[in-house]
């Protein structure tokens, strides 16, 4: 195998982790600044308050881009995995 393949196929791999991260990354974000507003506003400082609520809205947004995310895993394994194992 070529320098050229393994890094291009290594920079394919690195690219498929940071499209299937973003929307649980984009949905912690989001609850994290919505609740330390929320806390701030409010001067609540309960430690569960920024964990349960996140972890619900990071659980809820895998369970509907599971597909998503399985259909880009399989799609990389296919196009570019196994063509590489098979020799091509």
């Amino acid at each position: 195998m070529a320098d050229t393949t393994l890094y291009d196929t290594l920079r394919q791999g690195l690219w498929v982790a940071v499209v299937i991260s973003a929307p649980l990354l984009g949905v912690a974000l989001a609850a994290g600044v919505a609740i330390g507003l929320f806390q701030a506003l409010t001067s609540v400082q309960e430690a569960t308050l920024t964990f349960v609520p996140k972890v619900a809205a990071m659980l809820a947004v895998f369970w509907v881009s599971m597909s998503f995310m399985t259909a880009t895993l399989v799609s990389f394994f296919t196009d570019r995995i196994v063509p590489l194992i098979a020799g091509g």
